[in-house]
């Protein structure tokens, strides 16, 4: 009798195991795959994100598609392990970009018309004299553009597809701003 009652509780012992490995496995699946939590730190994205937001990263849909012009993506800073940058895509694999000293962008000769930018761009940076993008890179700017480090820098230059870790979705937090990032 004793023996099945231990018997008994092995099983369940032993299935609970399971159960939290099981929950661990699925957990480490969908922050490598599929999204994670990630906190912007500084103002680089304002006013479209604030310093101390928290967001979900999407990881999947760039496994399904190719990043898309005025996507907000997150990669990794190539200089410093474990600093991410987060950023809006402005030009995509093939183009030529120049901003001019009035701090206009333009996207194969012709001016970009977009709302993003908090201000106009003071210093353009290596993009003065254009930059033909590769067949895999890309060129974002952050939205608040006087307080940017992004592809003009040369610290920063244009961004590889393989780097690009996923697109932001969503805001969690603070909770009177959750929702969709556009």
């Amino acid at each position: 009798m004793q023996e099945r009652q231990r018997g008994g509780r092995i099983r369940e012992w032993m299935g609970f195991f399971g159960y939290v490995l099981i929950l661990f496995l699925l957990a480490f699946l969908v922050i490598q795959f599929v999204g994670q939590r990630t906190r912007v730190n500084g103002m680089s994205m304002e006013p479209t994100l604030s310093n101390g937001d928290n967001l979900i990263i999407d990881k999947l849909s760039y496994r399904l598609h190719e990043p898309k012009r005025y996507d907000v993506i997150v990669f990794p800073y190539q200089y410093e392990d474990g600093k991410y940058y987060i950023k809006r895509i402005i030009g995509l694999p093939g183009e030529r970009i120049r901003i001019d000293t009035d701090g206009r962008i333009y996207i194969n000769g012709e001016v970009l018309e977009e709302s993003y930018g908090k201000e106009t761009i003071e210093d353009p940076g290596i993009a003065e004299n254009e930059i033909t993008l590769g067949a895999d890179e890309y060129f974002v700017l952050g939205d608040n553009r006087n307080n940017s480090s992004d592809s003009r820098m040369e610290d920063v230059g244009t961004i590889r597809r393989k780097n690009i870790i996923g697109r932001a979705w969503l805001r969690i937090y603070p909770f009177d701003k959750i929702g969709r990032i556009h």
